[in-house]
């Protein structure tokens, strides 16, 4: 297994996380990633360090689909991998109905038919084996709708990128979403991934790459662990519960929030419940102090640095192959990487 650094929406405080990239970069660390959410994009700071970074792979969780056509995606990968000398690692994502509708302004759709499409188109457009086209439900390359001009015609990229081909991974937490990522991705992006539980999710990927007549060696899973180290593995706990009230409360609307859904697939449904209630309730205090301990200590690292590396062999027994961390703490970093 190998270990990367999620820097999540550092964009407007890049100086103060560079250092520790720079750490990251120096110790090993195999790859950093970047989100953006509806506030920094991904893109700028990911553009940034390229530039002050060596060697460390330089990847995207995520930049959002519905926010870019598929054809500036592809142009946003080739100059990346082009400005870093072929470190970048493409990792898209829907986000959700609120940001998708809400601050894009676009309609949220058949998510997963629109995936499809998307990797397909964003393949096509970096290989340059010929003009892009395509006609699909989503999307129409050239566009042939009832107000076109009639003058557009296929094109090949003018860059020509420094690798044909770019890793793409994808952002899923339902079983559908997970299977087409394991039918069709190079990498899969979990978030509140549990080594003890992976029969929750391995149906849906092994469904995914049986469809694709894939083994699973062919689909890197790359999952991001939220880590707090420290001598007081409760208070350690404690500064990762607003981090998952966010997640498991608001980030969605009730009825539609991914996260929630997992945690209830997990087995945490009244826990989840009573979280999200609260949280949309507006007592973020309360939905916090809900998260439940076992949950913390499943998908995350908490506690004293020897407990934490202790952890770590249950996630290099289990179908990771890279752990992103999410850690602002550079002797996290350091010690992990040297108990690999």
């Amino acid at each position: 297994m190998r270990l990367g650094l999620n820097i999540g929406y550092a964009g407007a405080a890049i100086g103060d996380v560079l250092p520790l990239v720079e750490h990251a970069d120096r110790v090993g660390i195999h790859s950093v990633w970047a989100a953006e959410a509806y506030g920094s994009d991904a893109v700028t700071v990911l553009a940034y360090l390229a530039a002050r970074t060596e060697r460390i792979a330089l990847g995207s969780a995520i930049l959002q689909m519905p926010a870019r056509t598929p054809a500036a995606t592809a142009m946003t990968a080739m100059t990346l991998d082009g400005l870093s000398g072929g470190r970048f690692l493409l990792g898209l994502g829907l986000s959700g109905p609120q940001v998708v509708e809400g601050w894009h302004g676009v309609p949220y759709g058949r998510p997963l038919g629109r995936t499809r499409e998307y990797v397909e188109i964003v393949r096509k457009a970096i290989a340059r084996e010929a003009p892009l086209e395509h006609q699909g439900d989503h999307y129409q390359i050239p566009y042939t709708g009832q107000d076109a001009t009639g003058l557009g015609k296929p094109l090949k990229s003018i860059l020509h990128p420094l690798r044909p081909s770019i890793p793409i991974y994808l952002a899923a937490v339902g079983p559908r979403n997970i299977a087409l990522t394991a039918e069709i991705a190079d990498g899969w992006l979990p978030i509140f991934y549990s080594p003890e539980r992976e029969d929750v999710l391995g149906d849906a990927l092994d469904e995914g790459l049986s469809r694709a007549g894939r083994d699973a060696g062919e689909l890197e899973v790359a999952a991001t662990v939220m880590v707090a180290a420290g001598e007081d593995t409760a208070a350690c706990r404690d500064q990762l519960r607003p981090f998952f009230a966010l997640y498991l409360g608001g980030m969605g609307a009730r009825g539609r929030n991914f996260y929630n859904d997992l945690a209830c697939r997990y087995g945490f449904e009244a826990a989840a419940g009573e979280i999200q209630d609260l949280y949309l309730e507006g007592r973020k205090d309360e939905a916090a102090a809900r998260v439940p301990d076992e949950l913390i200590d499943e998908v995350a690292l908490a506690g004293p640095i020897p407990r934490i590396v202790d952890r770590l062999e249950a996630w290099k027994a289990s179908r990771v192959g890279t752990l992103l961390l999410g850690t602002h703490q550079p002797e996290v970093l350091s010690a992990l990487q040297a108990a690999l």
